[in-house]
């Protein structure tokens, strides 16, 4: 048996070459799902992967109609999937054209290092909160916001508590705007971010929510969201909502998720705030469920007769609803 194992061994030849393709291949495997990883991406990859196995059984089993429609249709679907998937493909390309050791894989070493950001910013927005003075914050992290920014009034300042009180004042000319952060300094205010316009989040938050949502959507920044009528802090990351945080909890967070660029940020939030939760899919699932079934119980009380309003089972507008101008019109 040992004679057998020698024997293996000294025909297997393991060239420096060989080694050199299989340590490079394992770092660019790596490498690429470090960079879909947290993002709408990690799902493309696991169907292309099922696709992948029915052409090739449908192959096997030579079913020549089956493989043809795969084979066109693969050609159209990159085409859709670089619309699809623009701002996942921007991000990549970014991260991987910045200059640095391997910044792409591991992450930007100054944000890591930095822990005084975290800390004004999180005594900031409480701060705010306290007073009830409205404010959204957008840190930057491996995506640029340049163009983003110079949307707005240019700042280039240091980045502090005081600076940051004065711009957010009530009636100040840019206190209805977001402020940029990129590293320890402040780089624009004003700035006015593309609005989410998921229906759930049109009816729920408010403008500043909504912008917050929309920002991390399209990149991997940070927003910190002050409101002004419940004097509440939340974090968006990725369009996920971290609600009523307090100054701990905040910088926790913030120190987290400016060490973790790589998708692993919400574990590592988890880990640091040790409760709250995101707030996105199932919350929403569960308010689409409620509103439903509020619908049914009006259109049942209805359907004995005609209302004042309208047709019976027509449920009325609410003081919510954005057609009335309730709270989910203001500027939160």
């Amino acid at each position: 048996m040992i004679d057998q194992l020698l024997d293996l061994v000294e025909r297997i030849q393991i060239q420096p070459t060989a080694l050199l393709d299989i340590g490079l291949t394992a770092l660019l495997i790596y490498g690429l799902f470090s960079l879909i990883q947290g993002t709408r991406a990690v799902r493309l990859v696991v169907g292309a992967i099922l696709l992948l196995v029915v052409y090739v059984a449908a192959q096997a089993l030579e079913l020549r109609l089956l493989s043809g429609i795969m084979e066109t249709g693969a050609v159209v679907g990159l085409l859709a999937l670089v619309v699809i998937f623009q701002p996942e493909l921007r991000r990549a390309l970014e991260r991987i054209g910045r200059v640095g050791s391997l910044g792409w894989v591991f992450g930007n070493a100054h944000q890591r290092d930095s822990q005084r950001v975290p800390a004004v910013l999180a005594r900031t927005a409480v701060t705010l909160a306290a007073g009830r003075i409205g404010a959204l914050i957008v840190v930057e992290r491996e995506t640029g916001l340049q163009d983003t920014a110079e949307a707005g009034v240019m700042v280039h300042a240091d980045l502090s508590p005081e600076l940051l009180h004065s711009i957010f004042t009530p009636h100040a000319a840019l206190h209805d705007g977001a402020v940029i952060v990129r590293g320890e300094r402040i780089v624009a205010a004003g700035v006015v971010l593309p609005l989410s316009e998921t229906s759930v989040h049109r009816e729920r938050f408010g403008t500043r929510h909504r912008a917050a949502i929309g920002i991390t959507e399209q990149t991997d920044a940070l927003a910190i969201v002050v409101s002004e009528e419940s004097g509440s802090v939340s974090l968006v990351e990725r369009g996920r909502i971290l609600r009523n945080m307090d100054e701990e909890r905040l910088r926790n967070a913030l120190t987290a998720l400016l060490r973790s660029t790589d998708g692993l940020g919400r574990a590592a939030v988890s880990r640091a705030v040790g409760r709250g939760s995101w707030d996105r899919g199932s919350r929403l699932r569960r308010l689409r469920s409620r509103r439903a079934a509020a619908a049914r119980i009006a259109g049942e009380a209805g359907s004995g007769g005609q209302s004042a309003g309208g047709p019976a089972g027509t449920p009325r507008p609410t003081a919510a609803s954005p057609a009335s101008g309730g709270p989910a019109s203001h500027l939160e």
